[in-house]
């Protein structure tokens, strides 16, 4: 009897449920890998993230009240404890827990205005120059290089002496420290676009380049953006940090993560939790953001995602 070769199904013939192509990728061979969703880093995320949303319900005290005979209470678990002060207290006497959970509210909104104004200079810069090309190309990329060499720390803080010290001075600050990265990356991304064969057809079509640009370019390097956006929240949460740590940020009593480090770390002898707690809690969030946004890389690349 004949053998009569059956046709092997095709990898991604069959359709596949949305949470699971989530965990499948393909590598360059064409072999399937399981790509594991950081869950750890998700959940440290979402817990800082409901902790800035419902920062006045869930604080057990007020950030800013002063209680003396309560000071450099250490935290609840060490002898000379508070139950009341799960995490102790710093030198005024207020609740070093009620201020981190404050403080994680004004870092993430930092980091939202500074990454939406930033990024979306560098966006617009990013597209302009990879399509236009040319001398405005030439002129853009000089500016970013310019941009790349300015040192923004010094910025800051002339920005915080000639403005005074707030939250329009720390957004400016780190949105000139981000826009320049933004737009070097999306320019690339651009330039291998333009030639692209559903460009050279709405050209031919008499589609202007600014609409060129809005629907077809902008839509197809929004996977790189938003990588970049997860990408650099770590970098704008340190940046806040350490301006608050050199008196450039957000004037006090309003916590900041980066003000309580600047305000325990002459005290680290007697009161170490004052520094180390919101130092730790930056140190997990910029991992975890940073470890997602790995992830979502590597989920968002075509080279690696299952199609």
């Amino acid at each position: 009897m004949a053998v009569v070769d059956r046709p092997q199904p095709v990898a991604g013939d069959t359709p596949r449920p949305f949470w699971r192509s989530l965990l499948i990728l393909r590598g360059a061979t064409g072999a399937r890998r399981t790509a594991r969703v950081p869950w750890i880093p998700i959940v440290i995320i979402s817990i800082i993230v409901v902790m800035a949303l419902f920062a006045p319900l869930l604080a057990p005290y007020s950030p800013i009240d002063q209680t003396l005979r309560d000071k450099l209470l250490p935290p609840a678990w060490m002898e000379g404890g508070k139950d009341k002060y799960l995490l102790g207290t710093d030198h005024f006497g207020r609740d070093i827990l009620s201020r981190l959970i404050h403080g994680a509210r004004v870092s993430l909104l930092v980091a939202l205005l500074a990454l939406t104004a930033g990024g979306g200079v560098g966006l617009v810069i990013g597209v302009v120059s990879g399509y236009v090309g040319g001398k405005v190309d030439a002129i853009l990329m000089r500016l970013v290089d310019a941009a790349f060499t300015f040192p923004a720390i010094l910025f800051a803080l002339l920005l915080a002496v000639t403005m005074g010290q707030g939250m329009a001075t720390l957004v400016i600050a780190i949105s000139l420290l981000l826009w320049a990265g933004f737009a070097r990356v999306i320019r690339g991304e651009v330039l291998a676009l333009r030639q692209r064969d559903f460009v050279q057809l709405a050209k031919v079509r008499g589609c202007s380049s600014l609409r060129i640009m809005a629907t077809h370019i902008v839509p197809n390097v929004l996977n790189t953006f938003m990588v970049l956006v997860t990408l650099n929240i770590g970098v704008v949460i340190i940046a806040e940090a350490s301006l608050s740590f050199l008196g450039a940020g957000i004037p006090p009593p309003t916590p900041t993560w980066g003000l309580m480090i600047s305000e325990g770390r002459g005290r680290i002898a007697e009161a170490w939790w004052v520094a180390l707690i919101p130092g730790i809690a930056i140190t997990l969030l910029v991992l975890s953001v940073n470890l997602f946004g790995d992830w979502l890389r590597d989920r968002l690349d075509p080279r690696l995602r299952q199609l």
